[in-house]
């Protein structure tokens, strides 16, 4: 849902709002409310936040972050799952993770959901990929495929059991057809 307010919103201003249930994101001036997570949605994003970990948490390599708002580049945004390089973790100076993550991450992984514009989606990997992200993916439930965005905004679609491309130094190997398989949970 686009909400347009009745005079221009900051970015400051809006981030003084008080946050929505869904979140809502703001970017090109607009403030748009995500959708509340469904059950395929909210299967991959676990399943693909505990398999990124499995590969990088341990080896201190990445660590994927499960709906972060991140704020960068004139936009506040909060991709589905979000991985950060090790070294680049926003941190307190006690040395725990920070609350607010004011920089792009490395990686910006979106699902579609039913009724969501695909475009808007694409829309948030692009600005991410305009200001510094390696990499994103764009999961497509319905058709089972992936779009990849990779810096200077060049996109490559993915469908079956090709390769999908991750962070380097992640020891991951994944194709689209694994991770769709993960939504046929044994009986």
């Amino acid at each position: 849902m686009i909400q347009t307010p009745a005079h221009p919103l900051t970015l400051e201003a809006f981030l003084q709002l008080p946050e929505t249930k869904p979140a809502s994101e703001f970017i090109h001036g607009q403030v748009i409310q995500k959708p509340m997570p469904q059950g395929e949605h909210s299967t991959l994003q676990v399943e693909l936040c505990k398999r990124i970990d499995r590969a990088a948490e341990e080896p201190r390599i990445a660590k994927a972050f499960s709906e972060l708002r991140y704020t960068f580049g004139g936009a506040s945004i909060i991709p589905d799952v979000s991985v950060f390089c090790w070294q680049r973790i926003p941190r307190s100076a006690s040395g725990r993770v920070a609350n607010r993550f004011e920089l792009h991450p490395d990686w910006a992984i979106e699902i579609l959901s039913p009724d969501q514009s695909q475009t808007k989606v694409l829309e948030n990997l692009l600005h991410c990929s305009q200001n510094g992200t390696e990499l994103g993916w764009l999961l497509a439930p319905e058709d089972e495929s992936i779009l990849a965005v990779f810096p200077e905004s060049r996109v490559k679609f993915y469908r079956g059991s090709e390769p999908l491309p991750v962070l380097e130094g992640i020891a991951l190997s994944l194709s689209p057809a694994e991770v769709f398989s993960w939504l046929n949970l044994p009986a």
